[in-house]
Formats: C-alpha cells, structure tokens, sequence
C-alpha cells in the first residue's frame, strides 16, 4: 500500500471540492449519469454490469457508512470513502467484499509533451473528454489515456497500456499529451485516483497523493449461459 505524504495527508479541507471534481470529471469520462448529491458525498447511477450504483463519500461518519451499507446492499453497488480501508471494513458487514485501494491524487499541469520513442506516434481525439492514443508501428493502439473536464480541473481517468509494451515509457507520454492538452482547453489543476502501480508512475511525475480511497462492493453473480 502506498504512504501518503503526512503534510499533504493534513491538508483534508479541501477534500470534498477535489473529491467533487474527480467525481464529476469520472462521470463525464465514463458517459454515466450526473452525480447526485447524498450526505457526505455523491451517489452515481453507473448501471452497468458489476457497477450499478456507486457512492463515493468524502467525510464518511462510521453511524450513517453502516446504516448506508446495510440500506444499499444490492449486488453491483459499491462504496468509495476517502479513509484508510480498515475504517471501510470495520463499517461494513457481508455481503460486502473489500476491493482495491485506490489513491486521490493532485498536480498542477504543465505545458510540456514528450515525443514517443520511435516507432511509436501518437494520437489525439477531442469531443467532450481528450483521449490519447499511443500507437506502434502497425497503427494499432497500445496505450491510451483520458481527459474530462470539471469547471477548471481535468480528470484523468483509465490510462493503460499493453502488457507487451510496458516499461517503455508509453504512460509517461500519455500522461504528458492529456496534461499538454488540459493547460492549452483551461485546465491548470489535475486529479485522479490511482492503482498502487499508477501511484508510483504519476508520483515520478509530480503528482502528489491526497488520501487513499477505499473501495467496497457487494459482488454481482456471473451470468449463466445457456
């Protein structure tokens, strides 16, 4: 699990307006339903298989996270609480299964984006998100990233590459043209929330971890085929 930086981890007053914003930018990026306001945080209505609900609170009180996990407890919801995950798990009882950690983190922007290692060029399409594609020397695309706007923050969501081309610096460049892209449409302020391996990537690169992000659901059975 990653530490989170004591100074940074002391500056939680904000929480909630940055949390408000990667909320927001989230849906924007995954075309989902516009988040709906509940105590201590935003309810979204993803519906899709294995996601169907999703609460994500930023000043979770241990009293109303129960009575919510004991309410909300159909298969596909999950709970996201900015808390360390034993705060999570000691609120909630089965059906609910802990899921990974995930990490909020912050940067400001910079206007700088690198060229990719040949043979690799790069692609960029712009709608309502940014998204940037990395590509090899075939044009098929091996890694890719996600920029969607809130007010004046840009949310960076589901930067991946190919296994066969990590370790390559490919989500480095992805990360740079999202962040390029963002100062150049006003967006001078970045979030995200992290994986334990992208926490290490976006830490090389100046951002800085806020809290962790702990994550619950009650799982979805598989479908049966016929």
């Amino acid at each position: 699990m990653q530490q989170v930086d004591k100074t940074v981890a002391a500056r939680r007053g904000d929480l909630p307006e940055i949390m408000s914003d990667w909320v927001h930018g989230w849906a924007v990026s995954r075309a989902a339903p516009v988040p709906v306001a509940v105590p201590q945080g935003w309810r979204i209505d993803v519906g899709v298989p294995g996601h169907r609900l999703r609460y994500i609170l930023h000043t979770p009180d241990d009293q109303w996270l129960s009575q919510l996990g004991e309410r909300q407890s159909t298969p596909g919801t999950w709970i996201k609480v900015a808390a360390d995950p034993a705060h999570l798990r000691g609120a909630l009882s089965p059906p609910w299964t802990m899921a990974d950690t995930g990490y909020l983190m912050t940067t400001t922007f910079t206007d700088d984006a690198d060229l990719p290692p040949m043979p690799y060029t790069t692609r960029t399409r712009i709608t309502d998100v940014v998204v940037a594609t990395v590509l090899d020397a075939t044009g098929t695309p091996v890694a890719s990233g996600r920029l969607a706007p809130a007010g004046a923050v840009g949310v960076i969501d589901q930067v991946e590459t190919a296994p066969a081309h990590r370790r390559r610096g490919l989500g480095k460049i992805v990360m740079r043209l999202l962040g390029h892209h963002a100062v150049r449409l006003g967006m001078h302020t970045g979030a995200l929330v992290a994986t334990d391996d992208g926490c290490k990537l976006y830490s090389a690169l100046g951002w800085s971890v806020r809290t962790p992000i702990a994550a619950a659901h009650v799982p979805e059975p598989e479908p049966t085929l016929t």
